[in-house]
């Protein structure tokens, strides 16, 4: 081998350790986060059961007109939503699909990741394990469980101020920064030890703060409180009693330590979805089955003061008008009004130039 072909071989080699072993490496190579990022990973795979539960699918008129808003750039729903980067769009109401479409070669069996419309549905499993006597109580200190975090000062947050983003954990949320904790949580191959190093900015209580960091925090909690990973605790607890009509998948930062990327990365059907939409609808209830404590749903979405805008509530977001929605980067969306007996569900490749809270807030004024 040349001297030169040697020196070519060896770069090689150092750009395929730097890549495969740094999460810097890797956020650079794969850069911003996509939606079929689960493609990329790792993932613990998340079974169904039968009988599968399927919406009626009974297609109406569309009573409304979203497009007049944007009539300048779109002449149609549909276009409006294609030029918006959307992938999957449903609205469901009194249980029957109205609407489905989808889009950029997506279909109703094309597996869509959530981002951090995987949070709310971690809210639920910490509802669950509640029920169980496994977590004894959300006004526990978080370090009851996490007895290995390095920062004595966590001692003070509890499980509700990691629930309700106001844990006052240090953690940088910026998704451009390939030096901030997200891009470590989300290209880094061992969450734990990540988590485990989190320090406080301040005291806990006393500020909101959107911070992945605690969605991740609360997952550790759950897996030490009942000593199952966190997605075999999903499939067992919500994904085969609902009938989900696929296995889905949550997306995790290694084979050798197994942990799932709890803050955003559960990988699904968007029918499924809306499963976990219509389960909030119906306070936790599946056809019977209770299968979220009612009063966890409650506290959660629907006795909740709303007192700043587009705040975290028990890892959901709860308006003014009653309504209630999971919310992931590049608009994914599980939208609930159960005046309306409404859902809608958007999964989209970004999330596009229009608002899509406001969208579903006009289609609610059409049926």
């Amino acid at each position: 081998m040349t001297m030169k072909k040697g020196i070519i071989y060896g770069i090689l080699v150092l750009l395929t350790v730097f890549l495969t072993s740094c999460h810097i490496g890797r956020y650079f190579w794969w850069n911003f986060a996509e939606i079929d990022d689960y493609k990329k990973f790792n993932n613990e795979n998340i079974q169904n059961a039968a009988p599968v539960f399927s919406f009626p699918v009974q297609p109406i008129p569309m009573k409304f007109d979203v497009t007049e808003q944007y009539k300048e750039d779109f002449s149609t729903f549909e276009e409006m939503l294609e030029k918006n980067s959307t992938v999957a769009f449903l609205v469901i109401r009194n249980d029957s699909i109205l609407y489905e479409n989808y889009f950029n070669k997506y279909n109703q069996n094309t597996i869509a990741t959530s981002f951090s419309v995987a949070k709310s549905i971690v809210s639920a499993l910490i509802g669950i394990a509640v029920s169980e006597g496994k977590i004894a109580s959300i006004d526990q200190p978080v370090t009851d469980y996490l007895t290995e975090m390095k920062c004595a000062d966590m001692k003070k947050v509890t499980i509700r101020h990691i629930l309700n983003m106001e844990s006052g954990i240090r953690f940088n949320e910026g998704y451009v920064n390939p030096f901030g904790h997200v891009a470590k949580f989300y290209y880094g191959r061992n969450l734990e030890r990540y988590a485990n190093k989190l320090k406080l900015k301040r005291e806990p209580g006393e500020k909101y703060e959107y911070a992945s960091g605690n969605t991740q925090l609360l997952a550790f909690v759950i897996e030490k409180a009942t000593g199952k990973k966190l997605a075999a605790y999903l499939e067992e607890k919500l994904w085969k009693p609902m009938g989900m009509e696929s296995p889905a998948s949550w997306s995790i930062d290694s084979r050798k330590h197994g942990n799932a990327k709890a803050f955003c990365c559960v990988n699904a059907l968007p029918r499924d979805y809306a499963k976990i939409g219509r389960l909030y609808l119906n306070k936790g209830n599946w056809n019977g089955q209770q299968l979220v404590p009612q009063a966890w749903v409650e506290e959660s979405v629907y006795n909740v003061e709303v007192t700043e805008k587009m705040k975290y509530h028990f890892q959901w977001r709860v308006l003014d008008s009653g309504a209630f929605f999971a919310m992931g980067v590049h608009g994914q969306f599980i939208y609930v009004n159960p005046a309306k007996q409404l859902i809608i569900v958007r999964n989209g490749k970004k999330y596009g130039k229009v608002n899509w809270i406001r969208i579903a807030r006009e289609i609610e004024k059409g049926l």
